[in-house]
């Protein structure tokens, strides 16, 4: 699969692109050593699961342009969750 493809899958859907990424591949698989963690990531930090299995696969740790892209995407994945709860509060307050 065309790694542009994957990209563009993951920044419309990230657990789209890790479901993919975890049937077809073995990405996941080098980057973790366990279910529970991608699992969980696929659920609360899907950006930041992504980040971090990139950075292990490509370089086999988090540093450099690796670390700050996995900033990024922390701060991508909570910002979902603060519009979430901002959504609430102006859906309760009217």
């Amino acid at each position: 699969m065309p790694c542009c493809l994957i990209m563009i899958i993951a920044l419309l859907g990230p657990r789209i692109a890790i479901a993919i990424l975890a049937i077809f591949t073995s990405f996941f698989e080098r980057a973790f050593d366990g279910l529970l963690l991608p699992l969980l990531g696929f659920v609360f930090l899907p950006f930041t699961t992504l980040a971090y299995a990139w950075a292990i696969n490509t370089r086999g740790e988090v540093a450099g342009l690796q670390a700050v892209l996995l900033v990024l995407a922390v701060l991508l994945d909570v910002s979902a969750f603060g519009r979430g709860e901002v959504e609430r509060r102006r859906r309760s307050a009217s």
